[in-house]
Protein backbone atom coordinates (compact mmCIF):
# COMPACT_ATOMS: atom_id res chain seq x y z
CA UNK A 1 0.00 0.00 0.00
CA UNK A 2 1.49 3.52 -0.90
CA UNK A 3 1.55 6.24 1.55
CA UNK A 4 -0.78 8.06 -0.74
CA UNK A 5 -3.42 5.18 -0.38
CA UNK A 6 -2.94 4.94 3.96
CA UNK A 7 -3.49 8.80 3.50
CA UNK A 8 -6.88 8.50 2.02
CA UNK A 9 -7.71 5.81 4.39
CA UNK A 10 -10.13 7.12 7.27
CA UNK A 11 -9.19 5.54 9.96
CA UNK A 12 -5.44 7.55 8.73
CA UNK A 13 -7.57 10.85 8.68
CA UNK A 14 -8.73 10.18 12.06
CA UNK A 15 -5.75 9.55 13.59
CA UNK A 16 -4.46 12.78 12.29
CA UNK A 17 -7.18 14.80 13.07
CA UNK A 18 -7.44 12.94 16.99
CA UNK A 19 -3.46 14.01 17.17
CA UNK A 20 -4.00 17.45 16.35
CA UNK A 21 -6.52 17.86 18.66
CA UNK A 22 -4.26 16.77 21.50
CA UNK A 23 -1.59 18.35 20.58
CA UNK A 24 -3.97 21.80 20.40
CA UNK A 25 -5.27 21.15 23.77
CA UNK A 26 -1.83 20.51 25.28
CA UNK A 27 -0.89 23.62 24.15
CA UNK A 28 -3.51 25.74 25.18
CA UNK A 29 -3.30 23.61 28.74
CA UNK A 30 0.12 24.80 28.97
CA UNK A 31 -0.37 28.46 27.73
CA UNK A 32 -2.97 28.92 30.85
CA UNK A 33 -0.74 27.05 33.29
CA UNK A 34 1.39 29.80 32.32
CA UNK A 35 -1.07 32.64 32.33
CA UNK A 36 -3.01 32.05 35.19
CA UNK A 37 -1.56 33.19 38.07
CA UNK A 38 -0.49 36.79 36.42
CA UNK A 39 -3.98 37.27 35.01
CA UNK A 40 -5.13 37.08 38.65
CA UNK A 41 -2.49 39.15 40.28
CA UNK A 42 -3.41 41.67 37.88
CA UNK A 43 -7.22 41.30 38.30
CA UNK A 44 -6.50 41.63 41.90
CA UNK A 45 -4.20 44.33 41.23
CA UNK A 46 -6.83 46.61 39.43
CA UNK A 47 -9.82 45.71 42.50
CA UNK A 48 -7.53 47.29 44.86
CA UNK A 49 -6.68 49.89 42.89
CA UNK A 50 -10.49 50.33 42.80
CA UNK A 51 -11.08 49.73 46.95
CA UNK A 52 -8.49 52.25 47.30
CA UNK A 53 -10.71 55.30 45.51
CA UNK A 54 -13.84 54.69 47.59
CA UNK A 55 -12.02 53.73 50.84
CA UNK A 56 -10.16 55.33 52.68
CA UNK A 57 -6.76 53.62 54.24
CA UNK A 58 -7.85 54.79 57.70
CA UNK A 59 -10.80 52.59 57.51
CA UNK A 60 -9.55 49.58 57.22
CA UNK A 61 -6.05 47.33 58.40
CA UNK A 62 -7.63 44.48 57.16
CA UNK A 63 -7.15 42.42 53.01
CA UNK A 64 -10.49 43.33 51.56
CA UNK A 65 -10.16 40.38 49.35
CA UNK A 66 -9.84 38.00 52.13
CA UNK A 67 -13.14 39.50 53.54
CA UNK A 68 -15.49 38.88 50.43
CA UNK A 69 -19.09 37.70 50.69
CA UNK A 70 -21.82 37.53 48.27
CA UNK A 71 -25.94 38.45 48.65
CA UNK A 72 -28.25 39.25 46.18
CA UNK A 73 -29.27 42.46 46.05
CA UNK A 74 -32.33 43.95 43.65
CA UNK A 75 -29.85 44.91 40.84
CA UNK A 76 -28.60 40.96 40.99
CA UNK A 77 -26.07 39.19 42.79
CA UNK A 78 -23.40 41.16 44.32
CA UNK A 79 -20.10 40.27 45.81
CA UNK A 80 -19.59 42.76 49.10
CA UNK A 81 -16.61 43.06 50.66
CA UNK A 82 -16.13 43.96 54.58
CA UNK A 83 -13.60 46.16 56.05
CA UNK A 84 -12.29 46.04 59.30
CA UNK A 85 -9.63 47.86 61.73
CA UNK A 86 -8.61 45.87 65.03
CA UNK A 87 -10.94 43.40 64.09
CA UNK A 88 -14.13 46.05 64.22
CA UNK A 89 -16.08 46.50 61.36
CA UNK A 90 -15.75 49.96 60.16
CA UNK A 91 -17.29 49.84 56.28
CA UNK A 92 -18.31 47.65 53.31
CA UNK A 93 -17.67 48.22 49.90
CA UNK A 94 -20.48 46.95 46.85
CA UNK A 95 -20.98 47.15 43.87
CA UNK A 96 -23.88 48.33 42.43
CA UNK A 97 -25.76 49.07 39.22
CA UNK A 98 -27.36 52.12 37.15
CA UNK A 99 -29.53 52.03 33.82
CA UNK A 100 -27.42 54.81 32.37
CA UNK A 101 -29.20 56.44 28.88
CA UNK A 102 -26.69 54.28 26.97
CA UNK A 103 -26.66 51.37 29.05
CA UNK A 104 -25.73 50.14 32.12
CA UNK A 105 -24.00 52.26 34.70
CA UNK A 106 -20.87 49.79 36.85
CA UNK A 107 -20.34 51.37 40.15
CA UNK A 108 -18.22 50.27 42.93
CA UNK A 109 -19.14 52.26 46.57
CA UNK A 110 -18.31 52.38 50.70
CA UNK A 111 -20.48 52.63 53.41
CA UNK A 112 -19.42 53.57 56.52
CA UNK A 113 -20.80 51.31 59.49
CA UNK A 114 -23.16 54.45 60.39
CA UNK A 115 -24.65 54.41 57.29
CA UNK A 116 -22.60 57.25 55.59
CA UNK A 117 -21.00 57.40 52.21
CA UNK A 118 -16.80 56.99 51.87
CA UNK A 119 -17.00 57.05 48.50
CA UNK A 120 -17.99 56.30 45.00
CA UNK A 121 -16.56 55.95 41.42
CA UNK A 122 -17.42 55.04 38.04
CA UNK A 123 -16.16 51.74 36.67
CA UNK A 124 -17.61 51.44 33.48
CA UNK A 125 -20.11 53.46 31.45
CA UNK A 126 -21.20 53.56 28.20
CA UNK A 127 -22.56 56.91 28.39
CA UNK A 128 -22.03 60.04 26.07
CA UNK A 129 -18.95 61.84 25.78
CA UNK A 130 -19.01 65.21 26.57
CA UNK A 131 -22.02 65.09 27.99
CA UNK A 132 -23.37 61.76 30.62
CA UNK A 133 -19.51 61.13 30.96
CA UNK A 134 -19.02 63.40 33.50
CA UNK A 135 -19.81 61.06 36.08
CA UNK A 136 -16.77 59.62 35.55
CA UNK A 137 -13.75 61.40 38.55
CA UNK A 138 -11.30 61.78 35.72
CA UNK A 139 -13.82 64.25 33.88
CA UNK A 140 -15.44 65.80 37.14
CA UNK A 141 -15.36 65.75 40.89
CA UNK A 142 -19.46 65.43 40.67
CA UNK A 143 -19.08 61.84 41.91
CA UNK A 144 -17.50 62.91 44.79
CA UNK A 145 -20.36 65.34 45.78
CA UNK A 146 -21.72 61.63 47.75
CA UNK A 147 -19.10 61.80 50.13
CA UNK A 148 -20.61 61.90 53.42
CA UNK A 149 -23.98 61.64 52.58
CA UNK A 150 -26.57 59.05 54.18
CA UNK A 151 -30.55 58.44 53.84
CA UNK A 152 -30.73 60.86 56.58
CA UNK A 153 -28.36 63.96 55.13
CA UNK A 154 -30.37 65.34 52.79
CA UNK A 155 -33.14 63.05 53.15
CA UNK A 156 -35.63 61.49 51.01
CA UNK A 157 -36.87 64.44 49.04
CA UNK A 158 -32.90 65.55 48.68
CA UNK A 159 -32.54 62.34 47.12
CA UNK A 160 -32.84 63.44 43.18
CA UNK A 161 -31.26 65.81 41.02
CA UNK A 162 -32.27 69.29 41.26
CA UNK A 163 -34.36 69.53 38.49
CA UNK A 164 -36.71 66.52 40.64
CA UNK A 165 -36.56 69.21 43.37
CA UNK A 166 -33.18 66.88 45.01
CA UNK A 167 -30.15 68.72 45.67
CA UNK A 168 -27.59 67.20 43.50
CA UNK A 169 -26.55 68.79 39.96
CA UNK A 170 -27.53 67.33 36.79
CA UNK A 171 -25.46 68.01 33.53
CA UNK A 172 -26.71 70.42 30.96
CA UNK A 173 -27.88 67.90 28.22
CA UNK A 174 -27.64 65.06 30.42
CA UNK A 175 -30.31 64.55 33.04
CA UNK A 176 -30.86 60.69 32.85
CA UNK A 177 -27.78 59.54 33.50
CA UNK A 178 -26.95 61.77 37.02
CA UNK A 179 -30.71 61.02 37.72
CA UNK A 180 -29.92 57.15 37.23
CA UNK A 181 -26.70 56.99 39.52
CA UNK A 182 -28.50 59.23 42.27
CA UNK A 183 -31.26 56.92 42.68
CA UNK A 184 -28.85 53.76 42.39
CA UNK A 185 -27.57 54.95 44.67
CA UNK A 186 -30.00 56.05 47.01
CA UNK A 187 -31.15 51.89 46.15
CA UNK A 188 -28.20 50.93 47.65
CA UNK A 189 -27.75 53.01 50.93
CA UNK A 190 -31.35 51.33 51.20
CA UNK A 191 -30.16 47.72 51.14
CA UNK A 192 -27.34 48.50 53.24
CA UNK A 193 -29.87 49.74 55.97
CA UNK A 194 -32.14 47.03 55.62
CA UNK A 195 -29.22 44.28 56.35
CA UNK A 196 -27.34 46.05 57.93
CA UNK A 197 -27.27 43.09 60.65
CA UNK A 198 -25.62 41.00 57.55
CA UNK A 199 -23.34 43.86 56.51
CA UNK A 200 -22.13 44.82 59.97
CA UNK A 201 -21.68 41.55 61.62
CA UNK A 202 -18.02 40.48 61.93
CA UNK A 203 -16.99 37.73 59.85
CA UNK A 204 -14.47 35.25 59.95
CA UNK A 205 -11.77 35.81 57.12
CA UNK A 206 -12.97 33.99 53.65
CA UNK A 207 -9.42 33.61 51.70
CA UNK A 208 -12.15 35.04 48.52
CA UNK A 209 -14.39 31.89 48.94
CA UNK A 210 -17.42 32.26 52.19
CA UNK A 211 -21.08 32.75 50.93
CA UNK A 212 -23.30 34.72 52.88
Amino acid sequence: MTLSEVRDRLEYQSLLLGTVVLVTCAVLAFAYQLTREPIRKALENDLLKNFSQVLPPTLHDNNLLDSQHHIQAPWGEITWYQATMEDEVTAVVLPLTAAGYAGDIEMLMSIREDGRIAGVRVLIHKETPGLGDKIEISRSPWITGFNGKSLSKPGPAGWAVKKDGGVFDQFTGATITPRAVVGSIKGALEFFEAHKATFLQPAPTTGGHADD
